[in-house]
């Protein structure tokens, strides 16, 4: 029997937080796991100002801030170690914070330097796990298709609502994933325009009215009739998302709305035959009552909402695990999944 004790960190698309996840990964004839601490460290005002906007800085602020951003991750989980009285951390796994993700231009970057993080923890470090897939031709996204299949091979669907709605399934013996469409990233700007950060349990985009016009209009953003492997990033929010939501002189509520219709319609695409199959999802998004009934309502297959952290934490759980895959060199990658032109191990470590 073989065991690591990890931790995992994520920074998503939806700037909640980052996500801080303790984790004894072993390995007895399968792998399993337990999360025995976590935490969501939130971003100030501030910080989520700058990640915000980190695309329109010069080049020597945007490293300046990959470097305080790692030290910031180190601090974090000093913090964390102290306060749950960890004694024992094999490594940590981090993902840091996506800024720009061109994979066309073969091009992805994740700010939160990882030698900040083990200069400051004193703990090697595991980071950079996507720019090896881009390197060979891939999307660099989505990666959790290994940690789907390894960790959470009970279900048939993998759907994970965050910042970018990405799914992961088995079809022909291979691991299948993709994102899907926008999700958090789209509620949590047109909610900013109402002055909240989110619709919680989405009862503002539930008391709303549904536009024909605006869903026809998101439905035909070229990406959702491209094949897989595909995937999205912030530019494609700014370039393809956000002039159409602007465009309309509707309420805010009716935007939010049409956009989990719209949402629904582009998972169920997916969804539709499935009769009898078990769709996990998580992701800030699987709170969202309003997303989830719509989902309920266009599917046939068993929709299962785990615990609660389960929901929030498994991206962390993980990129610890995808660490785990990398110290012992085996693939932690899947070009089914991202369209490389071979499997990989992604991650550069720093001890």
């Amino acid at each position: 029997m073989e065991s690591f004790d990890v931790i995992g960190l994520m920074s998503g698309t939806s700037l909640d937080g980052l996500d801080i996840a303790h984790c004894k990964f072993i390995f007895a004839d399968k792998w399993h796991f337990n999360l025995t601490h976590h935490e969501t460290v939130p971003y100030s005002k501030e910080q989520k100002h700058e990640l915000a906007n980190l695309e329109n800085e010069s080049a020597i602020n945007y490293v300046l801030i990959h470097t305080k951003f790692g030290k910031l991750i180190g601090n974090e989980v000093n913090k964390f170690i102290e306060k749950n009285k960890i004694t024992n951390i094999d490594f940590v796994a981090s993902h840091g914070h996506t800024v720009f993700h061109q994979p066309k231009k073969n091009l992805t970057t994740q700010i939160g330097c990882g030698a900040q993080i083990a200069a400051t923890t004193g703990i090697e470090t595991i980071c950079d796990f996507r720019t090896k897939d881009v390197a060979l031709g891939g999307q660099g996204a989505p990666l959790v298709p290994i940690g789907d299949e390894l960790l959470f091979s009970e279900y048939d669907y993998c759907l994970n609502l965050g910042g970018i709605a990405n799914i992961s399934f088995k079809a022909k013996g291979k691991r299948i994933s993709y994102d899907l469409a926008m999700a958090n990233m789209v509620n949590n700007y047109i909610c900013s325009l109402e002055g909240i950060e989110y619709d919680d349990q989405g009862k503002l985009g539930a008391s709303g009215s549904f536009n024909q016009n605006l869903y026809n209009d998101l439905n035909a953003i070229a990406f959702f009739s491209k094949s897989h492997p595909k995937s999205l990033g912030k530019e494609n929010f700014i370039n393809n998302f956000k002039p159409i939501l602007d465009k309309y002189d509707i309420s805010n509520a009716n935007k939010l709305n049409t956009f989990g219709k719209h949402l629904a319609h582009q998972i169920c695409k997916i969804l539709s035959s499935t009769i009898d199959k078990k769709v996990l999802i998580t992701g800030g998004g699987a709170f969202n009552t309003f997303w989830v009934s719509e989902i309920k309502n266009t599917t046939n297959a068993q929709i299962i909402i785990p615990e609660n952290k389960i929901i929030e934490y498994k991206e962390a759980i993980i990129f610890g695990f995808l660490g785990v895959l990398r110290k012992k060199q085996l693939v932690n990658c899947l070009a089914s999944a991202t369209g490389a032109k071979e499997d990989s191990i992604g991650g550069t470590i720093y001890l």
